[in-house]
């Protein structure tokens, strides 16, 4: 029976709606004539002018069911719809007019008659679909609506309102606007009054508030609004008690496919990435796809944050062939069941592989040939390292030795090292073997480029990637969950962000600049390290203070926050380029460049060896001493105030 009744229903209201039309081009006949000729039509007669009106009224029902008008619906309708009927509306008028006209039936006919007639009509049908849209499309007036005030104005608004109008039962009700266009104040979008401009948040909610109509919550409609103008909008909203929200994906916005019910706007919380302030970075991802396509690619460390974006977004290009390494095996599962549910498609082959066994690497590189490699696999926390630092010897140090030995015997055209800005001036034993590791990645480079011939390297530096596994931002989150405090280390304490897709984009990047070798100065073709462009470096306490925020608390009253101490190789400032490396702007949105330090490939081969024979008998000492003398700025531990216990960040 449910099957039946749809049809039906549909049906009834094709039927209601084409006798509403049918009644408005009736009524509009004696309309026109009364607007051309007042004296004219008191001297016709009603029967007369009643036939003419019923004859033009089965004229447009004919044609507005060849148009297919009834079928329009009256809660989607758009600007091509409202043509659509006007159009159809105004040629039966004017044809209707020329007839009455040509046949000499009406007296005192005019030309002007049809042209009115035709406004008439238009007038009457649009403003019975406006005036519906009006009484039951408001943006919201629906019982127990929650009043909001949008911030961004532009195109997103106009989505957010848009969609609104479309739902059946709105759970939000707009009060008014906020822009960035100062022009724009005072001004209506879908009725709703523009109140000011973003940086006036505090007036406008002030202004709504004397009128009556205060907001319980600023829903942010516009990208532009991130950053320190994002934080100055959540300084307001706190002021005056009310929450913020982020309006969803414009796909989610989009209309309902027929039969379907009206999807319901799901607002999001604002990420904590939403206030890092940075712009997108234009990216050529046309060459990006020339890199990738048709070409067989290894990842390292594919289940880690970064390996696992790198995965998604070189599946996404096209690659022959992806071969995921990994040496745990859950994390391997997971991103091995994500890409074959999004990229089917992409021949590929999970691996577990630990790259500190030497034949184990040769062997894999030998049987699979990759082309490109993408080496992020790493002992990445700081801490962690410092408490065992063979580990990370044999890790960071060794382990990208047999990586990119492998990738040389296999004739790869280029290896790619994930580094870090720990790795400059580094206080922490993570950060020294990172910089091992790009002295051995930089020797071979210089190499292949003095060959002419061989396998590229490019080595890649970048800070902290939020939310990545063992990064403050989940650990914020899981101490906000049990009320706090969130600890941190000290209050001077500063790091460098990105997020993961930013900075896997701009990895990418940074390898087709390097294959083709177009774009960088010949000074710095051998060897050179590009660093990713990270913006202003960011306070941990004031990320603590943000994220106590965005959960709808205040800092210090709500949520504690508490300093811990640094701890072991912790420094207070990352930095991303050493005092003997000179800056190249590579005139690339997000790409700079740190010209090389001159470094011997058999002497940092020889000394990753002594270190990781040290480490593997368990002579620390020792396998820390050759790490101090081929990195002479390492200078281990984090300060007078570091404890190995200290939780934090």
């Amino acid at each position: 029976m449910a099957v039946t009744n749809r049809p039906l229903t549909r049906f009834s209201r094709s039927r209601a709606v084409l006798a509403a039309d049918t009644l408005a081009a009736a009524l509009s006949w004696p309309l026109a004539l009364a607007l051309a000729s007042p004296v004219g039509l008191a001297g016709r007669s009603a029967g007369e002018t009643v036939l003419e009106a019923g004859a033009f009224a089965g004229c447009c029902a004919a044609a507005f069911l060849a148009a297919r008008i009834p079928r329009v619906s009256w809660r989607y309708l758009g600007l091509a719809d409202l043509f659509r009927v006007s159009g159809a509306a105004s040629l039966c008028a004017v044809l209707f007019g020329l007839v009455v006209g040509g046949t000499g039936h009406l007296g005192g006919f005019t030309p002007l008659l049809p042209i009115l007639h035709a406004l008439v009509i238009s007038a009457l049908l649009l403003a019975a679909r406006g005036a519906w849209h009006a009484a039951v499309g408001r943006h919201g007036e629906g019982e127990g609506a929650v009043p909001v005030l949008l911030a961004g104005g532009g195109d997103g608004a106009d989505l957010f309102l848009r969609a609104l109008a479309r739902e059946d039962s709105p759970r939000h009700r707009v009060v008014g606007l906020v822009t960035d266009d100062p022009q724009q104040s005072g001004r209506l979008l879908h009725g709703v009054r523009v109140e000011g401009t973003v940086d006036e948040i505090s007036h406008a909610l002030r202004k709504l508030a004397r009128k009556g109509r205060s907001p319980k919550q600023i829903v942010v409609t516009g990208r532009e609004i991130a950053g320190e103008r994002l934080e100055h909008l959540l300084d307001a909203a706190e002021a005056a008690g009310i929450s913020v929200a982020v309006m969803p994906r414009l796909t989610d916005l989009r209309p309902a496919a027929r039969g379907e019910a009206p999807p319901r706007i799901e607002l999001k919380p604002v990420a904590i990435e939403d206030l890092l302030d940075r712009p997108q970075r234009p990216l050529d991802r046309e060459a990006m796809a020339r890199l990738i396509q048709g070409r067989r690619v290894l990842v390292t460390g594919a289940g880690g944050t970064i390996g696992a974006e790198l995965s998604r977004q070189i599946a996404a290009l096209g690659p022959a062939e992806l071969v995921l390494a990994e040496n745990s095996e859950f994390a391997l599962y997971t991103i091995d069941l994500e890409l074959a549910e999004t990229a089917p498609e992409v021949p590929r082959l999970a691996v577990i592989a630990d790259i500190r066994d030497r034949e184990r690497i040769l062997a894999l590189f030998a049987r699979h040939r990759p082309e490109l490699v993408f080496h992020a696999a790493a002992l990445k926390h700081v801490p962690i390292v410092e408490a065992n630092p063979g580990e990370g010897i044999l890790t960071n140090a060794l382990g990208t030795r047999i990586v990119a030995d492998a990738a040389r015997q296999c004739g790869a055209t280029a290896m790619v090292l994930i580094s870090t800005d720990k790795a400059v001036n580094p206080t922490s034993v993570m950060g020294a073997t990172k910089r091992l590791a790009e002295m051995y990645c930089q020797a071979l480079d210089l190499k292949a480029r003095a060959d002419g011939q061989g396998t590229r390297f490019v080595t890649v530096r970048f800070g902290n990637v939020l939310g990545s596994t063992g990064s403050v931002v989940p650990l914020f989150r899981r101490q906000l969950e049990r009320g706090g405090p969130l600890t941190v280390t000290h209050p001077d304490m500063q790091r460098y962000f990105m997020t993961v897709q930013e900075a896997v984009g701009l990895v990418l990047a940074a390898t087709v600049v390097r294959v083709k070798d177009e774009a960088i100065p010949e000074s710095a073709r051998q060897g050179g390290i590009f660093v990713l462009d990270m913006g202003k470096p960011v306070k941990i306490v004031d990320l603590a203070r943000r994220m106590i925020r965005l959960a709808g608390l205040r800092p210090e009253i709500d949520v504690e926050i508490r300093y811990m101490g640094l701890r072991p190789g912790e420094k207070l400032h990352e930095e991303l380029f050493h005092g003997r490396e000179r800056l190249i702007d590579l005139g690339m949105p997000g790409l700079l460049m740190a010209a090389p330090r001159m470094v011997d490939l058999a002497i940092v081969a020889r000394a990753i060896e002594e270190a990781a024979t040290a480490a593997r008998a368990g002579r620390e000492v020792a396998a820390l001493s050759v790490l101090a003398a081929l990195v002479p700025e390492f200078a281990r531990g984090g300060g007078e105030e570091a404890t190995r216990t200290a939780p934090g960040a």
